[in-house]
């Protein structure tokens, strides 16, 4: 073989090498698609409650955004008597809730809840597929309830998303100045049925990823006639326009 056809030869198998390689990665990035979408289909199915998953029925329809949700021993901050409510369903490992509390939620908090316009109810969905630390600091904040220091739990652990960990959550107990004695038992399983009828609200409801608002009108019994609804951290604005159109509504008045 000349040294032309050499050079030739060497190139061409250069060249089967690299395409070979291309092809190689090419397959690389369609198995990691499809085993993320896998992985998303697993969530949707099975990081929800049995009730979620059990019936081997065709899908249902979205529940409609006309129906009445109890909120009773949820917690709760504004004014019980305002007209217009706002239930929040989250998970305090969520990047996205965390989006929101940080750009939207102090300024909503400030212009409708502080000056008695709405009431803000919080409620809990951990997703605990993605978020294996979301349900025990779920039941962080339901122990925080019961000592009357939900609020400041709620803010102390979405400031420290990446510290949700048995030992944290004892240190972020100390910090909002909670009973450690009662908080360590509340913890150890007395909070979990509560966030678990959360869960199971939130999949009546609709709820498929966090975070979901619901907003409606506040009835005599303390429920909500839920209008709309708001699904992921949208801007402040999304929200504005929705509180203000249910307040100017007759069913406000």
């Amino acid at each position: 073989m000349d040294r032309m056809a050499a050079v030739k030869w060497l190139g061409a198998v250069a060249v089967v090498v690299f395409l070979g390689f291309v092809a190689g990665r090419q397959q690389q990035l369609v198995d990691s698609q499809r085993e993320i979408l896998r992985q998303l289909q697993e969530i949707k199915g099975s990081s929800l409650p049995r009730a979620a998953q059990a019936p081997a029925q065709p899908s249902a329809a979205p529940a409609p955004i006309d129906f009445t949700m109890n909120v009773e021993n949820a917690a709760t901050m504004g004014k019980p008597e305002a007209k217009v409510t706002l239930v929040e369903f989250s998970d305090f490992e969520c990047p996205f809730c965390g989006n929101y509390i940080r750009q939207v939620y102090s300024q909503l908090e400030r212009d409708y809840v502080s000056s008695g316009k709405i009431r803000y109810v919080f409620r809990n969905f951990p997703l605990e597929r993605i978020h294996p630390r979301a349900m025990k600091a779920g039941e962080a904040g339901e122990c925080a309830r019961i000592q009357g220091k939900f609020w400041p739990m709620h803010d102390r652990l979405f400031a420290n998303q990446k510290a949700l960990e048995p030992a944290n959550l004892l240190d972020h107990a100390r910090t909002v100045g909670l009973d450690t004695r009662s908080f360590e038992s509340c913890l150890n399983g007395q909070a979990a049925p509560r966030i678990r009828a959360d869960l199971d609200a939130g999949v009546r409801a609709g709820v498929s990823g966090t975070p979901t608002f619901f907003l409606g009108f506040t009835q005599k019994d303390g429920s909500v006639h839920v209008v709309e609804k708001i699904v992921g951290a949208k801007d402040y604005s999304s929200f504005q326009a929705v509180l203000d159109h249910l307040l100017a509504s007759p069913e406000a008045k």
